[in-house]
């Protein structure tokens, strides 16, 4: 009589309907992932590097390092 009572397990497809779940789960996750790396890592960094390029001046940092004695294959006119 409880044998009767208690509903019938799913024996056919298991596998194939709980894959579908976690493939599209997997799938949300890497996408999300992804987009929080390209906005919260790769751009602040990109505008980082533009920022620091716009006013960099390599002649004066070349003298710079020429004064402070790190070039040993230039001559320190000091």
């Amino acid at each position: 009589m409880s044998a009767a009572l208690l509903p019938k397990p799913q024996m056919r497809g298991l596998l194939a309907r709980r894959m579908k779940f976690h493939l599209l789960g997997a799938f949300l996750v890497s996408m999300g992932s992804a987009v929080l790396y390209k906005f919260g890592v790769a751009e602040p960094r990109k505008q980082a590097y533009a920022d620091f390029y716009r006013n960099y001046d390599p002649m004066k940092d070349f003298e710079a390092m020429k004064a402070a004695g790190v070039l040993e294959s230039t001559q320190c006119k000091c």
